[in-house]
């Protein structure tokens, strides 16, 4: 037990001596959870667009004002013909153009149906795809106004009417930033856990103290247990900063049970942080180091559902996700903070999180070689 009080000690006077790492734990955290949700954003509005209006009539107009008034679409050029409103696209002053024909509004009057052309710059898929959509949905609602204006109901309506009431379950007001803000959180302690648990055997096997350690009555499962314990503790003190911006910038609380929250992230620590000493193990250079970490986590937060759902992956990265614990533990944050789920909805999680620390941590014992 002192052997081990010992190199606790040893680790927080070095790690609170390098102040550089202390920025990088306590100051990083913060300005990448107030910069990053409102970067990753979906919600597409004022996207860019150009009207060509062949026939300046009423229903032309209030269409293109239907549009604008949208809040999704800002028209930035009126243009002439099809090949001005080209030429905008080009120049990147608009992502959509709508065309009107000539005899729009007497073709719907007369005829009961119209054309109007709508083309999307599709350099950016997901732009292009969104627009189109958001662009089919605000024509669909402009001709149910027509119809509704056109068609005088009777007193008793023949047909039967379908009434469509919806309600926004766990998010009402659709926040983005509701959605977007565990996740990023979950992946800013797994980027401290992770990243500073794979450089540090390294450095110490870099400035020559891992010699003194090896000669040195310390076990194996002690050395790595001093090495794991500092950056757990730090890890949970991140996640507790990351709460409270959360709270003050965005003013997220978690409908669920911060014991449980704290309860998984304390079992996922253990496991990152034990994935992130058998990295150190491997290798033999900090350059080495980043590398191998760099490539893990880049494939973890790629596979870990928070920027693309998993359930809109091909089969094979959606078998993937079942080994990337930093999948786990965002679907357990979003659980948890948003719904209020409890332990008995992440049972499962907790379960696997917990075969995974106890895998990594016993590799990195026994791959940790302690030569005399």
């Amino acid at each position: 037990m002192r052997t081990l009080l010992f190199l606790l000690r040893k680790e927080f006077l070095q790690i609170f001596r390098d102040k550089l790492i202390l920025r990088v734990i306590f100051v990083m955290p913060v300005i990448q959870l107030i910069l990053l949700p409102f970067a990753a954003n979906y919600e597409m509005k004022n996207i860019s667009m150009t009207a060509i209006d062949h026939d300046h009539s009423e229903y032309s107009r209030k269409l293109i004002n239907t549009f604008t008034s949208s809040g999704y679409f800002q028209l930035t050029e009126v243009s002439k013909s099809y090949n001005d409103a080209l030429k905008v696209v080009e120049d990147d002053k608009a992502d959509l153009i709508v065309e009107i024909p000539q005899g729009f509004e007497r073709d719907l009057i007369k005829e009961n149906q119209s054309k109007i052309m709508l083309a999307a710059n599709a350099i950016n898929g997901q732009t292009a795809g969104l627009a189109i959509s958001y662009a089919s949905t605000i024509i669909r609602d402009f001709n149910n106004d027509i119809r509704v204006e056109w068609i005088q109901a009777p007193r008793m309506n023949a047909q039967p009417i379908i009434e469509i009431t919806s309600s926004n379950w766990f998010n009402p007001k659709m926040n983005y930033k509701y959605f977007i803000v565990p996740g990023v959180l979950a992946l800013l302690v797994t980027m401290v856990g992770f990243l500073l648990t794979a450089l540090n055997i390294v450095k110490e096997k870099e400035t020559g103290t891992i010699e003194q350690l090896n000669v040195s009555p310390i076990k194996k499962y002690q050395f790595i247990l001093g090495k794991l314990i500092p950056f757990w503790i730090l890890g949970l003190i991140v996640l507790t900063i990351g709460f409270v911006v959360s709270f003050l910038v965005y003013g997220i609380i978690p409908v669920g049970s911060f014991l449980l929250i704290y309860l998984f992230a304390a079992v996922y620590l253990i496991a990152l942080l034990g994935f992130g000493l058998l990295t150190s193990t491997f290798a033999d250079t900090q350059q080495q180091a980043m590398f191998i970490a760099y490539f893990f986590l880049m494939t973890f937060i790629l596979l870990g559902g928070l920027f693309a759902p998993i359930e809109n992956m091909p089969d094979w990265a959606r078998y993937l996700t079942y080994i990337n614990p930093v999948s786990y533990f965002i679907e357990v944050m979003r659980m948890v903070i948003l719904k209020g789920s409890g332990f008995t909805d992440i049972i499962r999680h907790f379960e696997i999180i917990v075969l995974f620390a106890i895998t990594f941590n016993t590799l990195a014992v026994l791959n940790y070689k302690k030569t005399t």
